[in-house]
């Protein structure tokens, strides 16, 4: 047990270490090479602060066959979604830009779709993953097109955030560094990821808890951990377009490029275990979808909006818990969930969002 907690404890830290790494030595190696930040921001990091799940799903697709990284894949969502951009919005309201709107969270809500109806048959196959990675192609080229036309608010905010730095005046040794950093961090990721697997594996035949409930929850909760810091950090600074940009990209990249890479690779397939497609999936679906209304409603999170995020989180965790257990709250839990709180909040979101709607309409009729 000691053991397993260690090893446990040293391939998350160093998972997260290589992820820092990685995303540091990429970005300042991007932007030397002539890329703007703005385009660093929202691919190079994007794709970093992801890489903890894609270490986690290779290693788990290439080895076990274990259902940990499909549902590292969803935890982390659902993570990304209701705790961080909970916890952000609890600490300042963010500002939601129109593009995440009109179009990546649509995108978003399309990629869970898309990831829900090809784990019908309980497998991810090749040609299934194939599919993923070409739409994570295009998503990128669509970024790199889209950030020519941010605003300068949003450019400068890239530019503080990933700029190398100008007084830098021995390049040579600089961007060797910044190599070095970049391979080091790989490395860390491999090792990390390899660990960390091996060591949860072993605490769910421990616990007598099936492995896809560590992959919702432990494994994700400590991949998720770059993405905490980045959003958190940003929208603490006051940068609110970085920090909901961060959670919505990385988001699209857990499904586009983790689970279209794991797919690819895996000799076998992904397997997607019969609990993911009845409860968890449609939930990370769910979270997807309710990010519209939220976003549109005054433009931004506000605080109550982050806190009901948060709540919702806790009762999915309270969830997954009671049902490990088998305990015998689980049904009430469900029951009040199901016929009160979940319908109260649509309730109340479909009349925000029409009051929003019709405020959107009464301007533009104004204005005309």
């Amino acid at each position: 047990m000691l053991t397993t907690l260690v090893s446990f404890c040293v391939g998350l830290v160093t998972l997260i270490l290589g992820a820092e790494m990685l995303v540091r030595g990429a970005s300042r190696l991007a932007v030397a090479a002539g890329i703007s930040p703005l385009v660093v921001g929202l691919t190079v990091v994007a794709f970093g602060t992801s890489s903890p799940e894609l270490a986690i799903n290779l290693k788990a697709s290439l080895s076990t066959g274990t259902p940990l990284g499909i549902g590292n894949i969803i935890g982390s969502n659902i993570l990304n979604i209701l705790l961080i951009l909970g916890l952000s919005a609890l600490i300042v309201p963010l500002t939601v830009a129109q593009q995440l709107v009109r179009f990546d969270v649509p995108l978003m809500i399309g990629a869970s779709l898309l990831l829900y109806r090809f784990a019908q048959d309980g497998m991810l196959d090749r040609w299934e993953g194939l599919t993923l990675t070409t739409g994570a192609v295009l998503y990128t080229l669509f970024c790199i097109w889209s950030s020519r036309r941010e605003s300068r608010e949003v450019a400068e905010e890239y530019q503080a955030e990933y700029a190398v730095p100008a007084t830098n005046r021995r390049r040579g040794m600089y961007l060797l560094g910044q190599t070095l950093l970049a391979g080091m961090g790989l490395a860390a990721l491999t090792y990390g990821s390899s660990t960390l697997v091996e060591s949860a594996v072993a605490f769910a035949r421990m616990w007598g808890v099936s492995e896809l409930i560590i992959g919702l929850t432990i494994i994700s909760v400590g991949t998720t951990l770059p993405e905490t810091v980045t959003t958190v950090a940003a929208s603490m600074r006051g940068e609110r377009d970085i920090a909901v940009g961060n959670v919505v990209g990385s988001f699209l990249f857990n499904i586009l490029v983790v689970a279209g890479m794991a797919a690819l690779v895996a000799p076998r397939g992904v397997p997607v275990p019969d609990a993911a497609l009845a409860f968890d999936l449609p939930v990370m679906t769910a979270v997807a979808v309710a990010c519209l209304p939220v976003f549109v409603i005054g433009g931004q999170i506000s605080r109550w909006e982050g806190g009901l995020f948060f709540g919702y989180y806790v009762a999915y965790t309270v969830y997954l818990w009671l049902s490990a257990t088998g305990h015998p709250a689980l049904r009430t839990f469900q029951n009040v969930m199901l016929f009160f709180v979940i319908p109260l909040t649509v309730l109340t979101l479909g009349v925000l969002t029409l009051d929003t709607l019709r405020r959107y309409r009464r301007r533009v009729s104004a204005s005309q």
